[in-house]
């Protein structure tokens, strides 16, 4: 699988200017706080103004804004997962899952999406009865659903102590290896980095540097 973009964008003083092209299903962003990564998944996934945008898997677009108008978030077929999970508290977890199922041309049952991060049966569980893994994971299959073409997840394992992370991991892996879902990851834990990435792209100031990544 290959995975294509270039993202340019500015945000007052700071400017992006970001593109990547790699046979590779898991990339890993990485670089310090400022350095642009959040900035890079919101233009990825249409949430934030930017002078060009270009991605595609596989050779197909899947979005093309360097030319003309970008197509909005909604059709993108772009899953994101924020570094809170930002359940809807009004909802239960079923509603939670099918939330974007709408927008999807074969979008999972929720009973699969909840399957795969090993959730089934929490359906009319409400977000302020679980843990805080378990409402990551009901993010986790918020995001794939819909079946994106591509899943982003910014710092998803931030705000976790180290046995719900490693306990969320092997859901990564599941998604990368099992579904086949390409994903792009921003982290800043070098941990992340070693069990998911199969390429790492480090960018700092706006810009992508070479050399490993500090441990």
């Amino acid at each position: 699988m290959s995975l294509s973009f270039r993202v340019r964008a500015r945000r007052g003083d700071f400017s992006l200017d970001v593109a990547f092209a790699e046979a590779v299903r898991c990339l890993v962003v990485v670089g310090p706080s400022g350095a642009g990564k959040t900035t890079l998944l919101q233009g990825l996934a249409g949430l934030g103004p930017v002078d060009e945008v270009h991605l595609a898997i596989d050779d197909q677009i899947v979005v093309d804004g360097t030319t003309g108008p970008a197509l909005p978030a909604h059709r993108r077929g772009v899953g994101y997962l924020f570094q809170e999970g930002r359940l809807f508290p009004h909802l239960n977890v079923g509603a939670n899952v099918a939330f974007a199922r709408p927008y999807a041309t074969d979008p999972m049952d929720v009973t699969e999406a909840l399957g795969l991060v090993d959730l089934e049966g929490f359906e009319t569980r409400w977000p302020a009865t679980l843990s805080g893994g378990e409402m990551r994971r009901v993010a986790f299959a918020r995001a794939i659903a819909a079946r994106p073409r591509i899943l982003l997840l910014d710092e998803p394992f931030a705000g976790l102590d180290a046995r719900r992370r490693d306990a969320l991991i092997p859901y990564l892996i599941r998604l990368r290896d099992e579904v086949g879902t390409p994903m792009v990851i921003v982290t800043h834990d070098p941990r992340d980095v070693a069990a998911l990435s199969q390429a790492v792209l480090r960018i700092e100031d706006g810009r992508t540097v070479d050399g490993p990544y500090p441990a």
